[in-house]
């Protein structure tokens, strides 16, 4: 027993009609045929033994098949109607051939609204995003260490100084206050207010 699926959708149904039926249903850049009158009856009867497809379906592909563009397109005045095997028949009149002008017309008209509303809408999404630019965080002001005023201040020399004698060393960019506790040939030995011990030449101290 042969199992067959039934078409789901209107699309599988305008398919299968312009594959049984070349003459009359056509499809992709092939030019559209106007239907003839009471076409559906016709389809309907050849189709009857067919489980594939309903008479509800077939009703809905072919309103979907004749509202489409292409062939909205083909139903010009005296242009001949066609039956399921392409034979040809009554012309088209001129009240359907401006029927189909003013369908087309709306629809063309609808769908560009519908595609202009939906630009619109996705055109916020689209600018440009905005950046959040990382502000710098300020640095803090770094205090001014007080300068110490060393105009009173002047270079040792070496034979001139003394035991436990109060000087500064020129250490980095602040001087350093200690005591002398050695005096030697070159160096002097100073002890920082810190207690670390130095040695260090003459000309680098101040008193």
């Amino acid at each position: 027993m042969e199992i067959t699926e039934k078409f789901t959708n209107n699309k599988q149904i305008i398919t299968f009609l312009t594959e049984q039926f070349p003459l009359c249903f056509t499809a992709g850049s092939n030019e559209a045929k106007p239907l003839k009158i009471g076409l559906f009856q016709e389809l309907a009867a050849r189709l009857e033994g067919d489980e594939r497809v309903s008479k509800t379906q077939l009703r809905g592909a072919l309103r979907q098949y004749t509202l489409s563009w292409r062939y909205l397109h083909c139903i010009k005045q005296s242009v001949k109607r066609v039956d399921l095997d392409g034979n040809e028949g009554d012309d088209v009149s001129a009240e359907h051939a401006e029927h189909a002008l003013k369908t087309l017309k709306e629809s063309k008209e609808k769908a560009f609204a519908h595609k202009k509303k939906a630009s619109a809408e996705a055109a916020p999404k689209r600018a440009a995003k905005k950046v959040n630019v990382p502000t710098r965080a300020k640095k803090a002001v770094a205090k001014k260490e007080k300068v110490e005023d060393l105009s009173n201040f002047k270079e040792a020399v070496h034979a001139e100084l003394k035991l436990t004698q109060a000087v500064k060393v020129l250490l980095g960019q602040s001087p350093v206050s200690g005591v002398v506790v050695e005096i030697m040939k070159d160096d002097v030995q100073v002890q920082l207010d810190s207690g670390m011990t130095v040695k260090v030449k003459a000309k680098h101290l101040i008193v």
